[in-house]
């Protein structure tokens, strides 16, 4: 199989990051610092991005993949909220239809249930009109016939009926990884595996920040104008260097799992857990059904972050509680994530209030730290920031253009007719079936051709990675050479979702490394390092 590709790749070159003065420099790749910097890049500033990991590592891989109107903020009459998230759903829809995708929801209404069917049907009103009535459709209520006529998997016993409602599904981790690729292709410097280690000050004000290379254990120092700490779940230990030791946050885990197939139809489930009230969904995801999300207080290290056996115990309870198909048992389940929620602690009660909204934080020093925020609206903060920086730099703020430029894959307009008239056209210059096409389309939409002319060099890329598997060859070369992938994990969890499904990606492991490891010039140790390191962490779901 050829590994060196004869088009021409990204070439890592930390060196960049010392040979400028940046405007800003920001602190974190997951979603919020990776809209920062594609909407900073756009407006023409000058943008460097530090991941210490890989790009969306933390919370933004470990969302329940979801982007929605927030419905549920309806209960706290916080309807700017949920006229914010409406909106900000449909720009994604326009900006990335491959990978923002509509799904209907059910809300299943059971007798003693906190909210009653009434309650439900005037919510879902004011949803509609909240997003002006451009839901992919207007809501709808179901008896509770119609309603197990639809979904079989549901408990009969004590259901009143069902409200069924459309928000979206996503792909996280891409969204993520797009917004950092289209960051740089307007212009920013962005490096995943980059550590910051301290910040460098000037007359009390932060102006730069010393950084150690996780690649090659060089030690650079980068000048900025302006320091954005988008660090997340993170963020208090970076604003500890910064000399505050004032907690911002109040960190709560989210935790889901991968089971079987529970959903009979298309449809997600919205239901309401019996021992606390809290709402929590069972979303069709391909072969298998996502259950989550947990919200429990967590003080723990993000980086060695886990789901608990009582999170897991709690998932499963509630929903055998709403479900009839067999009990699920721990056995059961494929694999499961945790992430934790960067929730902004209230002044007057850190131990006891969060709020779901953002916030900006400014030090003495002049540090920004951005805390809060939820994925569907995360275009809309950048956008706010990003104004910020503008101020700050003295420039006029202009517009922002990331709700009317696509990002990298989203070029596509109406996705089912992309893939209707582009995929036939496809198939005529390589030798892929139709199923496999439409894969890599969901994956990467409109830049799929740029994928396939990889093959058109490189032949055998088209193969398998290993036989039998639904990795091609062809996407571990792209991930390597145009999606800044630098460990096995990188490509098997977040440039792909191997790492969830069935087999966990362990038996494309060994090639994946070997093959990343030829490409990138990689020794065999370091290769073996990559394989031991995955194993540790996913041989356990």
């Amino acid at each position: 199989m050829s590994i060196h590709s004869p088009l021409s790749p990204h070439q890592r070159d930390p060196s960049t990051l010392t040979r400028q003065r940046f405007d800003a420099l920001i602190i974190g790749g997951g979603i919020n610092g990776a809209g920062i910097a594609r909407d900073l890049a756009m407006r023409g500033v000058r943008v460097a991005l530090v991941e210490k990991g890989d790009f969306a590592s933390g919370t933004s891989s470990a969302s329940t993949k979801l982007v929605h109107g927030g419905l549920r903020y309806l209960e706290r009459f916080d309807f700017r909220l949920v006229f914010e998230s409406c909106r900000e759903r449909r720009i994604l829809q326009t900006i990335a239809p491959h990978l923002v995708r509509p799904l209907p929801f059910f809300i299943p209404v059971y007798r003693g249930d906190p909210r009653s069917l009434l309650t439900i049907r005037a919510g879902m009103t004011l949803y509609d009109l909240l997003a002006l009535f451009r839901n992919t459709g207007r809501h709808t209520i179901l008896s509770a016939g119609e309603a197990i006529r639809s979904e079989p998997a549901l408990q009969g016993e004590g259901l009143v009926g069902a409200a069924r409602y459309w928000d979206c599904r996503m792909d996280d981790a891409r969204l993520c990884l797009e917004n950092i690729l289209a960051a740089a292709e307007a212009g920013a410097e962005v490096f995943n595996y980059m550590t910051l280690t301290s910040l460098v000050k000037r007359g009390g004000k932060v102006c730069g920040a010393r950084l150690r290379d996780g690649i090659d254990g060089q030690e650079r120092e980068v000048e900025a104008a302006v320091i954005i700490n988008a660090t997340g779940p993170w963020l208090d230990r970076l604003c500890a260097l910064d000399g505050d030791d004032t907690a911002k946050l109040r960190t709560t885990r989210g935790t889901h799992i991968l089971v079987p197939r529970i959903n009979c139809g298309d449809e997600a489930l919205y239901l309401t857990a019996g021992r606390d009230d809290r709402l929590f969904f069972v979303i069709p995801w391909g072969e298998l059904s996502l259950i989550g999300t947990t919200d429990v207080d967590d003080r723990r290290d993000p980086d060695n972050l886990g789901p608990t056996e009582d999170d897991i115990a709690y998932l499963l309870g509630e929903a055998k509680r709403h479900l009839r198909t067999p009990e699920l048992q721990r056995e059961d389940i494929v694999s499961s994530f945790a992430g934790l929620r960067p929730l902004v602690a209230e002044e007057e009660s850190k131990a006891t209030r969060t709020s779901r909204e953002h916030r900006l934080f400014t030090s003495s020093s002049g540090l920004l730290s951005l805390g809060g925020g939820k994925y569907t609206t995360y275009r809309a903060v950048a956008e706010e920031v990003s104004h910020r920086v503008m101020e700050l730099l003295g420039r006029p703020r202009g517009p922002s253009l990331t709700g009317s430029i696509p990002l990298p894959g989203g070029a596509t307009g109406d996705f089912n007719r992309f893939l209707a008239t582009q995929v036939p056209l496809w198939r005529s210059s390589c030798d892929l079936p139709r199923e496999r096409l439409e894969g890599l389309a969901d994956l990467y939409g409109s830049q799929t051709p740029r994928l396939l002319a990889l093959a058109a060099a490189e032949p055998d890329l088209l193969e398998p990675i290993v036989e039998g598997s639904s990795l091609l060859a062809l996407q571990v070369a792209y991930a390597v050479d145009f999606e800044r992938a630098r460990t096995p994990e990188d490509i098997l969890r977040r440039r792909t979702p191997l790492a969830l499904l069935p087999g966990r990606g362990l038996t494309e492991l060994p090639a994946v490394a070997g093959f990343m490891a030829s490409r990138l010039g990689i020794d065999r140790d370091r290769s073996r390092q990559w394989e031991n390191s995955y194993r540790q962490r996913y041989l356990t779901p």
